[in-house]
């Protein structure tokens, strides 16, 4: 238990014990007194502060924070004084009802009163299909809560609305079209990632490409999904272009030469791959001058270009850093 968490325990354990000394001493009633009083005056103060601050800026809400100014004071004196303690049930039966009312309004914001006292069948055939769709989701019925949010143009409500229902296809379809009508690449991804949901990898290669043609460090992930999915000419393509973007990176960060290394392998350009393979090593013979950790690296190239005596030297070099540290 962490010592916030005691004291917690502690603080609540001696609150109970007081209230219940005052109880089993005094009465239940002056129990009740004493916590009303309480509670109405904190909540005067907090009113006082909310009156002065929206006073300052203006707002007609202080008028709303004065009532509750005047409300909680009475309330707290006739606490304190105990006249008239019927008084007291009435502010607070009336707060009680404020407050269920405030939930119920917040519960479903941007409806007018008319839209909350409708079910979601009556706004649909009354072509108010944004509030219907908002009571179909909080009824949890997301399919037709995007049927709706379609019919008032809200495409991205909708297409978040067919995920939860799980008609991942369907999602995929909205972002595809928001994609082309807003230009722009992010929705591809959004696309690609519920075609993927859905099981429809060739559909979701074919976003992730739109996307990739912004993003090219994609491609290399379009490549495996046409290969995993049996589309060779797709996969080829998408490894040439992913070979393209890794090349530019390669001649200004040596590391990305073991990924150029890798899809010229892809490519059967055995010659290239190994041309590659050797600039990675020697890009990683330069970084092991500064840091030993490097030599796994290095002995892994020489490995893969086969090369044992330099791969077996790298790896002692690296056993040696290793065993000092």
């Amino acid at each position: 238990m962490d010592r916030f968490t005691a004291l917690l325990i502690v603080m609540v354990s001696v609150l109970l014990g007081i209230a219940g000394f005052i109880g089993y001493a005094f009465g239940l009633v002056t129990l009740l007194r004493i916590v009303l009083f309480l509670g109405y005056l904190g909540l005067a103060v907090i009113s006082a502060f909310f009156v002065a601050l929206l006073l300052y800026a203006r707002s007609n809400y202080f008028l709303s924070a004065l009532l509750s100014l005047i409300a909680s004071g009475y309330a707290a004196y006739q606490c304190y004084t105990w006249q008239h303690p019927v008084h007291v049930a009435y502010i607070t039966a009336a707060y009680i009802v404020v407050i269920a009312v405030g939930l119920w309004w917040i519960s479903e914001p941007d409806l007018s009163l008319y839209e909350r006292l409708r079910d979601a069948q009556a706004l649909e055939k009354a072509g108010r299909y944004r509030a219907a769709a908002r009571k179909y989701e909080k009824k949890k019925d997301y399919a037709k809560a995007a049927e709706c949010y379609l019919k008032a143009g809200l495409q991205e409500s909708a297409a978040w609305c067919y995920e939860k229902a799980e008609m991942y296809a369907k999602a995929a379809e909205i972002y595809e079209r928001i994609a082309k009508d807003r230009e722009d690449t992010f929705y591809w991804k959004e696309a690609y990632e519920m075609y993927k949901k859905a099981g429809e990898y060739m559909e979701a290669a074919k976003c992730l490409e739109k996307y990739a043609e912004d993003e090219p460090w994609f491609w290399e992930d379009v490549a495996k999904i046409y290969e995993e999915n049996g589309d060779v000419e797709n996969a080829r393509r998408a490894w040439q272009k992913a070979l393209e973007y890794y090349l530019k990176e390669a001649e200004e960060e040596g590391i990305f030469w073991e990924d150029v290394a890798k899809i010229y392998e892809k490519l059967s350009e055995k010659e290239r791959a190994r041309e590659a393979m050797m600039k990675f090593a020697e890009y990683c013979e330069n970084e092991a001058k500064s840091d030993p950790a490097w030599w796994k690296h290095v002995a892994e190239a020489y490995e893969v270009l086969g090369d044992s005596a330099k791969a077996k030297e790298a790896l002692e070099r690296y056993n040696e850093y290793k065993h000092q540290h």
